[in-house]
């Protein structure tokens, strides 16, 4: 009860600067803009060179997976040729 006491006041009290203030508002708000674009500007690179980097390693990491299904494949497939020598033999 009394935080919510407490934020009308300061509502109330925050609307009154602003109207007396108004002009000084503008001025702080016209410095922080360019300031706040920078750093927006900048995490939005740095998420997009890490967007990049994430894609690569997935790219790798699939590449990497397929050869090893490949190589599995083909150890499988050596491993069934060689008991259908051995089989073959032994008949």
């Amino acid at each position: 009860m009394g935080s919510l006491i407490g934020g009308i006041i300061v509502v109330i009290f925050s609307v009154i600067g602003l109207i007396f203030w108004w002009g000084h508002f503008l001025d702080v708000l016209m410095g922080a803009l360019p300031f706040l674009g920078l750093m927006g500007g900048a995490i939005a690179i740095f998420g997009g060179i890490t967007s990049i980097k994430d894609r690569i390693a997935a790219e790798k990491e699939e590449e990497r997976l397929k050869e090893e299904m490949e190589k599995e494949e083909e150890k499988e497939e050596e491993e069934k040729k060689e008991g259908e020598k051995k089989g073959g033999k032994k008949k």
